[in-house]
């Protein structure tokens, strides 16, 4: 639900613009006002949730997210829809922060553990995926407010559901690690970075750039409060993990290139062939079919035979295979030569590539951190999107507008734009997988094997870099 919230207002777009009134700039802020509180509050909810519970934390998102959803769909008019918009951001925040620490808390069992991560991965894949396909249909026969309105039934009955199958779990208390000033610092700071790649297109380089270097001032004032702090809200000892920090870096450039196929290849399939709404998202849809099988039936088992190391590699470079194809499609294009081939290829590299990057994030996390690694690790995902989006839709509408100018044909000028864009999600996956090959190369630990305390460090038993050192610092 909350990650196919992400991408449904994509296609239904349009239809809100002409509605409500919004200026172009202005509908930019229907995303943004959804990405910027979500993205800022992941760690700070993250961590809440060890110390306060992580079912209390995951229920309470249910809560507002579906709240939220039905004040969306009600909308009558700009404010109103961007406010609720703020608020999905949250409750989105407080669920997505907490779910994977509680994932592998209920499965510390090596095997079970992997086929819970890959089931967790084929429904957020297969929820962005149908996302585009549900905002074109939805907003086509019912209208642009059921895009909203049909996370009513979705998140009523996950709240049911949670409430009476989760185990309650306590938390560490506020006092274990409530570092209040610390939070704000970080919570301003991603918040702040959100906003500034999220509005690159809209505003001055200049502008970006100062909201940029204001960020990163907040993150290192940020990171100087955490090296003294008694009770700090983020453990530095958390980066030390070489797995874990390279995996979330890995993580940032191949959701860059995924949303960016995402979004500019809905565009492509509209402005240049010529698709309406729901046929633009059915064409969407042998991606969550594949992604879906896929990860629910070989994804597990091949992490567990190979290694998430190897999976990895293999599914970044189809991934890079499928967006380089995308980088050759012509404005006389055909959904089945030009788009389907390349679709299947990132269907099946993503199917790949995701359970095993996040077995390799939560591995160098102790259970007492997975809240906060869950957190960071969606913190990574949202950065990544939100960066990927931003420099792909700028790259590609200012290829257009040069060649528009320049004389050539409108269909030729927006083509060649998307044709950069993909080549540029190209060159990301690809040093994604250059950064994975050289730094996430599993290596055995130097002691004897024993009882650690590391999350997830059985994923791929003796293999995961970092998990024993970690455990034992």
């Amino acid at each position: 639900m909350t990650v196919l919230d992400g991408n449904i207002v994509t296609v239904a777009m349009p239809a809100v613009q002409s509605d409500l009134g919004f200026s172009a700039v202005g509908l930019a802020w229907v995303v943004n006002a959804y990405l910027i509180p979500f993205g800022g509050l992941l760690l700070l909810v993250g961590r809440l949730g060890d110390l306060l519970g992580r079912k209390r934390m995951f229920t309470a998102g249910l809560a507002v997210f579906t709240a939220a959803s039905v004040l969306c769909g009600v909308a009558g008019g700009r404010g109103t829809l961007i406010a609720a918009r703020a608020l999905q951001g949250v409750g989105g925040a407080m669920t997505s922060a907490v779910v994977l620490g509680m994932l592998v808390a209920l499965f510390p069992e090596p095997r079970e553990q992997g086929r819970a991560i890959a089931v967790f991965s084929a429904v957020g894949a297969a929820g962005g995926a149908l996302g585009t396909f549900l905002g074109g249909a939805l907003t086509q026969t019912l209208g642009w407010h059921w895009i909203f309105l049909i996370n009513l039934p979705i998140g009523v009955l996950a709240l049911v559901a949670a409430l009476r199958i989760l185990a309650p779990d306590e938390g560490a208390g506020l006092g274990a690690g409530a570092d209040y000033p610390g939070a704000l610092l970080v919570t301003g700071a991603l918040m702040l970075m959100v906003y500034a790649i999220v509005g690159a297109g809209t505003r001055s380089p200049g502008g970006t750039l100062a909201l940029g270097a204001s960020a990163l001032a907040l993150l290192a004032g940020f990171t100087v409060r955490q090296a003294r702090a008694a009770r700090p809200l983020l453990r530095l000892r958390l980066f030390r993990s070489r797995t874990l920090t390279s995996a979330n870096a890995v993580q940032i450039l191949m959701i860059a290139g995924m949303y960016g196929f995402q979004y500019i290849g809905a565009l492509y399939l509209q402005r240049v062939l010529g698709f309406s709404e729901l046929l633009t998202g059915t064409a969407f849809l042998p991606a969550p079919v594949a992604i879906g099988l896929l990860m629910l039936t070989l994804s597990a088992r091949t992490v567990a035979r190979f290694g998430p190391y190897r999976v990895l590699l293999a599914g970044l470079a189809l991934v890079t295979a499928g967006l380089a194809l995308l980088g050759r499609a012509p404005a006389a294009g055909t959904y089945v030569t030009d788009v389907l081939p390349a679709l299947l290829l990132l269907s099946a590299g993503f199917a790949a590539a995701m359970p095993a990057v996040t077995g390799l994030a939560m591995s160098g996390a102790r259970a007492e951190d997975a809240g906060l690694a869950s957190g960071l690790f969606n913190t990574t995902q949202v950065v990544g999107g939100s960066l990927g989006l931003a420099v792909l839709t700028t790259l590609a509408a200012g290829r257009a507008e040069r060649l528009t100018a320049a004389g050539e044909h409108t269909a030729a000028a927006v083509a060649d734009g998307y044709r950069l864009a993909f080549t540029v999600a190209t060159a990301a996956t690809a040093t994604a997988l250059v950064l994975a090959a050289a730094l996430l190369r599993p290596r055995r630990a130097a002691s004897a094997p024993g009882p650690t305390t590391a999350v997830g460090a059985a994923a791929d038993p003796g293999r995961m870099a970092d998990a024993e050192p970690i455990a034992s610092r």
